[in-house]
């Protein structure tokens, strides 16, 4: 099977292009050299694919006849990909939400002044130790 149509019959991209510009971009590998959307996989094989910040590493196991549902893709890859990889774009995820709220938008007036306030008071309190 070819190495895009099994990282979709897999559900790892949404659609078959979406694999395909990711090969183009040299974002995929099979058993470490770099893969076109066209590169034949077979059981046993080691895939390497970065997607959403993390290299993502698999086994395939079998290979599916058609796209297979979210409950079945275990039967035909293992996953390798190093637990750090997770919490790494986790903790991506927790510093953009401290810095601002997603959706909230341009900062208000109001935010302004907070943080003219804030800079004020802190630099009063450096001047008196």
């Amino acid at each position: 099977m070819r190495i895009d149509k099994y990282l979709w019959c897999v559900r790892y991209y949404k659609t078959r292009n979406m694999v395909t510009e990711a090969c183009k971009k040299n974002h995929v590998t099979v058993n470490g050299q770099v893969a076109k959307p066209s590169k034949e996989v077979f059981p046993g094989d080691k895939v390497t694919f970065r997607k959403d910040q993390i290299t993502q590493i698999i086994t395939v196991l079998d290979v599916p006849a058609n796209r297979v549902g979210a409950k079945l893709v275990d039967m035909y890859r293992k996953d390798e990909t190093p637990a750090e990889s997770f919490a790494h774009l986790e903790m991506l995820k927790l510093a953009k939400e401290h810095y601002r709220k997603t959706g909230v938008g341009r900062p208000t007036k109001k935010d302004r002044r907070d943080l003219e306030d804030f800079e004020t008071d802190f630099d009063t309190n450096d001047e008196i130790e």
